[in-house]
Formats: structure tokens, C-alpha cells, sequence
């Protein structure tokens, strides 16, 4: 995401006439992070629903990534994670009115994926932080579970260093495969390797409301249907 997406969405938001408050944090930083969360509780009073987003990735062999590769994904998708959850639980569980954590991983998360394995190894790791924390918070009322996506049409899966790894491997394609199901329009199926991210935010809204109220410590699989090959 880019300042500009960011703008734009606090724009549509407030388009349906809600209040929003919107900054831009390293999720690394504890105290700009707390801060966040000290503004957000000032503003609206409580937190019902947090959303565990922020990402990133790189591509290469295990063997061969720089330290820094190797620290930087760790440290944003499952140390930062950890930060914004450590941050914002307390100020859940003494508002007293439960709620629900979402935690964005991959189906990296529950498969390996050759050319990013620390990618894969933080998104494991996350999957052991959902389901812990669903143990942990479920007698405060929260819920906490993830959702596992594939192949989001995002400039974060769209780039040159896939490319030049999956060149380089064309055996790793076979950990890629395309999704077996494809949504029908005016009566044809219409064929895509990628989802839209609103497919995955209409889950991620899903797992937020109260229909989803009996759902915790979930993998949910935004994947149509491919993590079953």
C-alpha cells in the first residue's frame, strides 16, 4: 500500500459519513505504535476489531538471502504483528466488550513455498500466534483468527525479483498452481490467476461481524479452492 491508498480510503470512508482517524507506522516501533492506539482510544473510546495487515516480501533461496532479507520479513510479518497485538490487547480486554483480531497471513502460511522461505517461515509463524492467542483471549470474549490468501492482484506479488526467481526455477511453479475455481460472469466462467484484494476484505469484514461470532482460532483459506491440490 502507498500514502495515496492510504488517503484514498480514508476518503471512502468518510464518504459513508464515519469518523476515521488514519496514520502512517512502523509496525517495528513500539512507541509509535502505542501512540496509535492512545490517539485511536481518545477519539472513539474503545477497540472492538483490529486488523493485523502490514507485510512485506522479497524473494530468493533460503540459503542464498542477505541477513537483511532475512531480518526485514521476519521482523515486519511476525515480530511487527506481535508489537501491534501486544499493543493494542490490553485496551481490548479492559473495555470489556470482547471483540475480533484478524490476522492477515498467506497461504505461505500453511504451505511452503520455494523462492521465499522466510516469507513462508514468518507466515507460519503467524499461524502459531492466531491460534495461541485464540487459547489466550477467548475468556475475554476475542476472537482471534487469520486469513490465508493466494494470489492477490497486489504490487507485492507482481514484481521482477519473482519473476527472475521463478525464471531461474521453473520447477518452483509447481508449488503455484492456478485456482481450480473461477467465478462465473453473465453465465461464463472468467479465467484469473489473481483475486482482488475486496474478495479477501469482504472475509476479512466477515470474520469482523457477528456472523462469524463462533469462529475463533480459524485458518480461513481465501483461496478458491487451491491449497487443496
Amino acid at each position: 500500500a502507498t500514502p495515496d491508498d492510504l488517503a484514498e480510503t480514508v476518503r471512502l470512508v468518510r464518504a459513508e459519513g464515519v469518523s476515521v482517524h488514519s496514520a502512517t507506522v512502523d509496525i517495528r516501533d513500539d512507541a509509535a505504535l502505542r501512540r496509535l492506539v492512545a490517539d485511536g482510544l481518545e477519539r472513539f473510546g474503545r477497540l472492538d476489531v483490529v486488523v493485523a495487515n502490514a507485510g512485506v516480501l522479497s524473494w530468493g533461496r533460503l540459503w542464498e538471502l542477505s541477513d537483511e532479507q532475512w531480518n526485514t520479513v521476519i521482523d515486519v510479518n511476525l515480530t511487527g504483528t506481535w508489537r501491534t497485538l501486544r499493543a493494542v490487547i490490553p485496551a481490548m480486554i479492559d473495555a470489556g466488550n470482547g471483540g475480533s483480531i484478524i490476522i492477515v497471513s498467506s497461504a505461505s502460511g500453511v504451505k511452503a513455498t520455494p523462492g521465499n522461505g522466510h516469507y513462508s517461515a514468518s507466515k507460519h509463524g503467524l499461524t502459531a500466534l492466531t491460534n495461541t492467542l485464540a487459547l489466550e483471549l477467548g475468556e475475554y470474549g476475542i476472537r482471534v483468527n487469520s486469513i490465508n490468501p493466494y494470489s492477490i492482484a497486489t504490487p507485492m506479488i507482481q514484481n521482477q525479483a519473482m519473476l527472475g526467481v521463478l525464471s531461474a526455477h521453473p520447477s518452483y511453479l509447481n508449488a503455484y498452481a492456478p485456482m481450480p475455481y473461477q467465478p462465473v460472469v453473465g453465465g461464463e466462467a472468467k479465467r484469473s490467476d489473481f483475486m482482488s484484494p475486496e474478495e479477501a476484505a469482504e472475509v476479512v469484514a466477515w470474520l469482523a461481524g457477528d456472523n462469524s461470532g463462533v469462529v475463533s482460532g480459524s485458518q480461513i483459506l481465501v483461496d478458491r479452492g487451491v491449497l487443496k491440490y
